[in-house]
């Protein structure tokens, strides 16, 4: 009996290493298998449009940079600052969460949907520019000031008018800088409260498959387009930036072809 008893632990003892060996070669296998995203090779996706594109490790601080120059100037964020223009609003209760309603004021505008009532999250998935508009006055001058300054956001002028000044007006931003901003959301690290970031962030979340999450926001105005956004896959995240001389669809779609490319989304 004492034998039967010596061989069991034995035969755990051989279970335990040989897991422990395994999980060890899968660890390894997946650190060396993590996009160093250095190595990125964008061009093939910039043919038909002239553009910059950001891409942060958020784990390492390493930083791929498609076009130093572009991706250093400042533009109008357009509806990307939806984003920012939430976080505010939620913070100084001039909306209560997510679901707070504002109804349609009965002007026809030319997309569709926005001619209806919406909530905070269905205007930033459907970037009803109304929606945030009406926020922005609720808000205020004075304590919209307040806060731009605080995240920082791009070049901080505000001065185009309440409601105005993100939509090819006086506020400017950079593609390193839009990667700034989302580095510290998606670490929850900007002077805002925790729930409020996450509320945020689960707003912006535009896909989600077995193994990663995609949050983004475009911005269109100007002959000018933006994606910009997270990506969480596994134990990593990314932050990213694409503006380009188009439209927020062409910004996304070329963003969506380079996190395929390198399989940071499904294929």
């Amino acid at each position: 009996m004492r034998k039967f008893k010596m061989l069991a632990v034995w035969i755990a003892l051989i279970s335990v290493c040989i897991f422990a060996v395994n999980q060890l070669t899968s660890e390894a296998k997946s650190e060396k298998e993590k996009l160093d995203v250095k190595k990125l090779n964008v061009d093939e996706f910039f043919a038909d449009h002239e553009g910059a594109f950001v891409l942060r490790d958020l784990k390492t601080e390493k930083t791929f940079v498609y076009n130093n120059e572009r991706a250093a100037q400042r533009f109008a964020p357009q509806s990307t600052f939806k984003i920012a223009n939430a976080l505010i609003g939620l913070q100084v209760g001039a909306v209560e969460d997510e679901y707070d309603i504002k109804y349609w004021d009965g002007v026809k505008r030319e997309i569709d949907v926005w001619n209806k009532d919406h909530t905070l999250g269905s205007g930033m998935r459907y970037s009803v520019v109304w929606y945030y508009q009406a926020m922005a006055r609720d808000i205020g001058e004075q304590r919209m000031k307040e806060w731009i300054d605080q995240i920082p956001y791009g070049n901080k002028d505000i001065s185009g008018g309440i409601d105005q000044f993100w939509l090819s007006s006086t506020l400017k931003i950079s593609p390193l800088e839009q990667v700034d901003f989302l580095e510290k959301l998606a670490k929850e690290s900007l002077p805002f409260d925790k729930d409020i970031m996450k509320t945020v962030k689960r707003m912006m979340i535009q896909t989600e498959g077995d193994r990663y999450t995609l949050y983004g926001k475009t911005g269109s105005g100007s002959g000018i387009g933006w994606y910009v956004g997270i990506i969480k896959i596994r134990d990593r995240t990314y932050g990213f930036a694409t503006n380009v001389a188009g439209t927020g669809t062409d910004a996304k779609e070329i963003t969506m072809n380079i996190l395929k490319k390198y399989k940071l989304t499904s294929s």
